[in-house]
């Protein structure tokens, strides 16, 4: 384990000096308790290199949107995707970061995904999302915008909501119920720990985002 951190390190010890160091138990022993730092380092580049494979081999299942639930341009040259939570209030509070992110940026689509894990009211949400979802993007982000405004969820907030878009609120069906259980399998197998979190390009960012995190995160995978 600490020759495989001081190897995964290989930036912060450089490529020679990782050679050097594979040569010799005693020599990476005696790096590492000189330069401690380098093993959280090697793990989150690890754990980073495992997030970026998992996320490519998901594929679809992250960025096809069920139904509307998108924004932005439908043919951007890049997707942001989102994982979220009606009654998480980070997600209330990056809404505008994503929002300008869409007004301002038109080669972007944004990708929506319901991850109801806060409260059980959260899943009840997340049914009525994907209901409206179904009558099209426009209607979808109508739905989103206004129960986001409507304070705590509620069975009150949602049909409030629903009333707001002009959607209807219908029972749960198969296809509502594998479309969440598809996000909270997937969300897991890329590290999503919580909401929001955002997938760009391979690319997991976990946590609120500003506006310009965003948008550097999006053209590095522009430059690519």
């Amino acid at each position: 384990m600490i020759l495989l951190a001081a190897a995964l390190a290989g930036g912060a010890v450089g490529g020679a000096g990782v050679t050097a160091l594979a040569r010799s138990g005693d020599g990476v022993r005696a790096y590492l308790l000189d330069h401690p730092e380098v093993i959280p380092e090697a793990m989150e580049r690890l754990q980073a290199r495992e997030g970026e494979r998992a996320v490519r081999a998901a594929g679809g299942a992250i960025t096809t949107p069920f139904a509307g639930a998108w924004g932005g341009n439908p043919r951007g040259d890049v997707t942001l995707v989102e994982y979220y939570d009606y009654n998480c209030g980070l997600c209330r509070a990056n809404l505008k970061a994503v929002d300008e992110l869409v007004r301002t940026d038109p080669n972007i689509r944004v990708v929506y995904r319901e991850l109801p894990v806060l409260a059980p009211s959260s899943r009840d949400a997340a049914r009525a999302s994907l209901a409206a979802a179904r009558a099209g993007s426009t209607k979808w982000n109508a739905f989103h915008r206004a129960l986001y405004a409507g304070g705590p969820v509620s069975d009150a907030s949602i049909a409030a909501a629903a009333r707001t878009a002009g959607t209807a609120l219908s029972p749960p069906d198969q296809a509502m119920e594998a479309e969440i259980a598809n996000n909270l399998r997937t969300a897991g197998a890329i590290g999503i720990t919580g909401t929001p979190s955002f997938v760009v390009g391979d690319r997991v960012l976990v946590g609120v985002r500003s506006l310009e995190q965003l948008r550097e995160a999006v053209a590095q995978v522009r430059a690519k």
